[in-house]
């Protein structure tokens, strides 16, 4: 390595190091970062710019936004309270509901939104069934974070291995004939809610349901009708962009955009439930748009300085001599790596590792991406650290109960979930994706 390559990998490692402690503010950092970055001569301010999948950046604004109308229209709350009555009574199947309708909407939301939207609901329904806060908004919280790869719109990693290998919304169901990202993730998910409820909540005595005092109505069916509809339509838009032959980003914005206007020519049939459009602005998550777009360009100074590809060199050996073998060192390294560092700098950085050793050594990238963003993902929901998200959820947790949330009680949640949701995902990744192209 020269001295350039150093002195980016130094910058790049220092951000990252201070984005994980947190020592100041991640999304400062990154930013940080990058101009070191531009002023010591790794790469120039235009390439730093250019190195940013503005695609994707359009999808996560465009997303939120619409998020933002659906998390006013009053279908989160009703929702759960459907849940309970489906519950029969019973606190553990009503968490695995609620848990199970966090990942739902995951897959087409950002996780941290989907905290924000299905806590506030959760929480009375806790206290109605008598059931702790802890346990349900920590299931919650893995729920969301678990789901957000099954498609292509719910977080950043399914969305970073569209930037860097072309995949399709249809390539995350089912590809090169057989099932991929979201079969193999609800099959997991599943399994893992029912090891979960086996594990902590099987116990739980039934309540009546009689005098909850929980109701919960959809205050404007117009505006619900509307933004779910929109939403909708968006989502099936974007599943046919390549006959639409424009950017998933495009047809997402467009989304929002008439979203908007239609709202606004309805009017104060539905002003009150919609707001105003500068609320919708002020919602986003401005730091994390930040932190994504310095992500971005960081890995950018990796890859101009060459230092992706000579990683790529590096761990060849472990894909062309035993490629199963290899797949399953990768994964399972990933796993602890990722519930200790914040997830999407290792996947971004690693997805062009992947697609350098496809171009460098031939070696098939497909088995080793998905096994590379499937365990990425599951792996962090292990600590906080690994999944920003799971802050946010325990934050209203101790605020919910009044209490510190110790480390020991979250790692009895978070260590189990994990532990099953890693094994099941890897055993179905080999069996599907692996052994097929080992042998």
């Amino acid at each position: 390595m020269d001295s350039m390559q150093w002195l980016a990998l130094v910058v790049f490692a220092v951000t990252i190091l201070v984005v994980i402690t947190n020592w100041i503010d991640g999304a400062l950092a990154a930013l940080i970062g990058v101009a070191v970055m531009v002023w010591v001569g790794v790469m120039s301010e235009i390439e730093a710019f250019n190195y940013v999948d503005w695609n994707v950046m359009a999808i996560l604004i465009s997303i939120w936004i619409i998020a933002h109308y659906f998390g006013r229209s009053g279908v989160p709350s009703w929702l759960s309270v459907q849940a309970m009555t489906l519950s029969g009574g019973r606190p553990g199947f009503l968490v695995m509901i609620l848990a199970f309708l966090a990942g739902i909407i995951s897959m087409f939301v950002d996780n941290v939104v989907t905290i924000l939207m299905m806590v506030p609901v959760a929480l009375p329904l806790a206290r109605a069934l008598k059931i702790p806060a802890t346990p349900l908004v920590l299931m919650i919280g893995f729920a969301a974070n678990f789901m957000g790869t099954a498609l292509l719109l719910g977080d950043l990693p399914p969305q970073m291995l569209h930037s860097v290998s072309g995949v399709e919304f249809g390539g995350f169901i089912w590809q090169f004939g057989r099932p991929s990202s979201f079969p193999i993730l609800v099959v997991t998910f599943i399994i893992t809610l029912a090891a979960m409820y086996a594990y902590g909540f099987r116990g739980l005595a039934r309540v009546s349901l009689k005098d909850t005092g929980v109701e919960a109505k959809i205050e404007n069916p117009l505006f619900a009708s509307v933004v779910v509809g929109w939403f909708l339509l968006t989502v099936f838009a974007m599943s046919i962009r390549e006959v639409l032959n424009v950017k998933l980003g495009f047809i997402a914005m467009t989304g929002a955009i008439t979203l908007v206007l239609l709202l606004e020519l309805l009017g104060e049939r539905v002003k009150k439930e919609a707001g105003e459009f500068e609320e919708a602005v002020q919602g986003l998550e401005w730091k994390a748009i930040f932190f994504y777009v310095a992500l971005f360009a960081l890995v950018g100074g990796l890859e101009k300085t060459k230092i992706i590809e000579q990683l790529a060199h590096a761990i060849t050996p472990l894909f062309s001599e035993n490629y199963a073998l290899g797949a399953t060192l990768f994964y399972w390294i990933t796993v602890p790596i990722v519930g200790l560092v914040e997830h999407d700098a290792y996947i971004l950085t690693f997805l062009y590792a992947i697609r350098d050793l496809k171009d460098s050594a031939g070696v098939e990238p497909w088995p080793l991406w998905w096994m590379l963003v499937w365990a990425g993902t599951l792996g962090s929901n292990l600590t906080i650290a690994g999944a920003p998200a799971l802050y946010v959820a325990l934050t209203i947790c101790e605020k919910e109960e009044d209490r510190k949330v110790s480390l020991r009680e979250f790692l009895s949640w978070s260590i189990p979930f994990t532990l099953v949701a890693t094994f099941v995902c890897y055993v179905l990744g080999m069996l599907i994706w692996v052994l097929p192209y080992a042998k």
